[in-house]
């Protein structure tokens, strides 16, 4: 019985890359999980790219959406997903970096469950306060924060994602006590944001500029460790209040694990290809992204590193999933 695995197994690894071989990849529609709720960035950014991979292949690439808790049943998803290449994962910091050091529990194997294809941006955070909030830089926030401790609220995409992580880093550095209020991705966390439901949350340039530009939030600072173009007035934290504040999300693409490799590197090659267009490129800036298409190795090791930081982040600072 097991001999009998292992030659179907082979077998299908030998169909694939020869179709492959033979231009047939794809030759029918290409699944792209997003494992949080539509209008948050990684949302964003996976239509983006879906909408150039497939003018390119001419198959459709359909988005997904598969939220909720933190982003792990979408990625659960994609690793339980026939390894073919044609159901992929669009996960960000969160889903591969930061919930494999922050849950004890996941329903995959976090470190074999995908095999990594490309990064595809790195996205900036903004800290947004409501227009309500009598606070228009992070030092008036900060002084309102600690009149009104346990007072104030926080949203995030949920618990243990960037924005999540963000928000805890602020509030250890700062002294501050704000409530976090986990949603099933970004777009739902800024809704409320807007609609005054909590008064602060950390999110993607990517999905909050337009809301920014609107007037519908107050962007008080970015949370990397330079200025955003798209955001060329905003501060960054570090400048604002809290010197060398850095942290950051990025969004890449990930196939189940045992995708042959030729299936990988053919994705990976022409994922680079469309974010490296002029077009793409000013699009994902214009938003407030920074595209950065890589090889399968180099998202590999972008991921093991931030896991090695991130927990170290969680263990310093305590923080928890609650």
């Amino acid at each position: 019985m097991r001999f009998t695995h292992l030659a179907l197994a082979t077998l299908t690894a030998l169909s694939a890359s020869l179709a492959l071989a033979q231009g047939a990849f794809p030759s029918r529609p290409v699944t792209l999980v997003v494992p949080f709720a539509p209008g948050g960035g990684t949302d964003t950014g996976a239509r983006l790219v879906a909408q150039k991979l497939s003018l390119k292949w001419g198959q459709p690439v359909v988005i997904d959406n598969k939220g909720g808790a933190a982003g792990m049943i979408g990625a659960d998803l994609v690793a339980k997903a026939k390894a073919d290449g044609y159901t992929l994962l669009m996960g960000n910091i969160g889903t591969q970096a930061i919930n494999p050091a922050l849950y004890k529990k996941m329903p995959y194997d976090a470190d074999h469950a995908f095999e990594p294809v490309s990064l595809v941006a790195e996205l900036p955070l903004v800290m947004m306060v409501n227009p309500q909030v009598p606070a228009k830089t992070v030092k008036e926030f900060i002084a309102y924060a600690k009149t009104q401790p346990g007072r104030l609220s926080y949203s995030s995409s949920g618990a243990g994602g960037s924005m999540h992580l963000a928000a805890e880093m602020f509030k250890s550095g700062s002294s501050t006590f704000v409530l976090h209020v986990p949603y099933r991705g970004g777009g739902p966390a800024i809704a409320d944001l807007i609609a005054g439901h909590v008064q602060l949350s950390f999110a993607t340039v990517l999905e909050s500029s337009g809301h920014i530009k609107s007037g519908t939030v107050r962007a008080l600072a970015v949370t990397g460790d330079k200025r955003v173009p798209a955001l060329p007035d905003v501060p960054t934290l570090a400048e604002a209040a809290l010197p060398g504040f850095n942290s950051i999300s990025w969004i890449g693409i990930l196939a189940p694990a045992g995708t042959p490799k030729d299936i990988v590197d053919k994705i990976s090659a022409d994922v680079r290809e469309v974010l490296a267009a002029d077009e793409t490129q000013r699009k994902l800036t214009d938003l407030g992204a920074l595209p950065k298409g890589s090889t399968p190795a180099q998202f590999q090791q972008l991921i093991a590193n931030d896991r090695k930081r991130y927990t170290q982040i969680i263990l310093d600072k305590k923080i928890g999933i609650d």
